[in-house]
């Protein structure tokens, strides 16, 4: 038989085939199997209202799966989640080292804590309500930020002025702050605080300070009525009731620029209505996760990472907790938000903490 140029051309072809797929089967059989799949490990347990904006951000999801961690949680008040049932819990994030102190009282030990963001307490209200106290003298105006002197507005509230007596000539009834439940929540609790370090005259609040003037505070918290448990609840019915429920609230500076970020239609709704108010003085919150056992001290060095670090605050405005690595706050583009605090008072201690939570109780 004869052989043509042509068969030999095609049997050449063959053998390239052959030799190809030959090759790139021993290529493939000499490639490291990837490795199994991890399991992540399920982490779970307390978290106050104002963080779940970050524990529900996919980024946030993504960045501890890398690490090995499925983080799931429980919404509770940052006083509450102390006396809350921890079996099968890994980890408490209450929002204030006097939060810790107060479960530390309460047979609550941590393996590991640590502070992982800061944040400071301000008030929430609307134009027409923060021009009526700068024209009433509570609140004075540096540029687009606003600042309430705690001495008058509590001196105010301790003699039952009304919301006209104090410059707001459309309000009704008394004028007075909303807040959280200070014996649950942190952000009640620590306006509390403040509220009692200003009857003590500026300095830190004692237990002997608080028994003296407890009918007063009782009495400033008694203007609100029924109170939220949860910081991210209360400035919802912020948002919703409008001026006419609620004129004034407390809450963390972290809530509006969360919102910015995240529901710019909605913050968009309320832009040039919605007013941040920095007390003068106000006081830190300084968000600290108490892990209460391996897994939970994962999270907490996941939470501690700069990459997290740089998320909680670019999306969720928490500020870091070293104060590093944190850019202007105008990028959030919440005219009345301040870049700097310059006036801040240390928290009572926690034996005069306890009193206030004893004589609100």
């Amino acid at each position: 038989m004869k052989i043509t140029k042509s068969k030999i051309i095609g049997l050449l072809a063959l053998l390239v085939v052959v030799g190809v797929l030959a090759g790139a089967a021993v290529w493939q059989q000499s490639k490291p199997k990837p490795a199994a799949p991890v399991e992540a490990t399920k982490v779970t347990g307390y978290l106050g209202g104002e963080k779940i904006g970050l524990f529900d951000d996919p980024q946030f999801a993504q960045l501890a799966a890398a690490q090995g961690l499925d983080v799931d949680y429980r919404k509770a008040g940052s006083l509450a989640m102390m006396d809350a049932d921890r079996t099968g819990m890994d980890y408490l994030f209450p929002s204030s080292r006097a939060a810790v102190e107060y479960g530390k009282a309460k047979g609550v030990n941590a393996a590991k804590q640590d502070i992982v963001f800061n944040s400071p307490i301000v008030l929430y209200t609307h134009k027409a309500v923060v021009d009526g106290l700068v024209s009433g003298g509570l609140v004075s105006k540096d540029g687009e930020t606003y600042h309430m002197d705690m001495a008058k507005a509590v001196d105010a509230m301790k003699n039952n002025k009304s919301w006209a007596d104090v410059g707001y000539q459309a309000g009704y009834g008394q004028f007075r702050i909303d807040s959280t439940d200070p014996v649950q929540s942190n952000s009640g609790n620590e306006y509390a605080a403040l509220v009692a370090t200003v009857l003590n005259g500026g300095q830190p609040a004692t237990v002997d300070s608080v028994n003296r003037d407890a009918a007063t505070i009782k009495a400033i918290f008694a203007k609100s009525g029924w109170m939220e448990t949860s910081s991210e609840d209360s400035f919802n019915q912020f948002l919703t009731l409008g001026v006419g429920s609620k004129p004034m609230m407390v809450g963390y500076e972290s809530q509006i620029l969360d919102l910015a970020v995240n529901q710019p239609s909605a913050f968009q709704q309320i832009k040039d209505d919605v007013v941040i108010v920095y007390p003068t003085p106000t006081v830190w919150s300084t968000h600290t996760l108490m892990a209460l056992d391996d897994n939970g001290a994962k999270l907490l060095d996941v939470l501690k990472s700069p990459d997290v670090q740089k998320l909680a605050w670019e999306r969720h405005g928490f500020r870091a907790a070293n104060f590093a690595g944190t850019d202007s706050i105008s990028r959030f583009g919440v005219p009345s938000a301040a870049d700097q605090l310059t006036a801040v008072s240390e928290l009572p201690n926690n034996d005069a903490m306890q009193a206030i939570i004893a004589a609100l109780s």
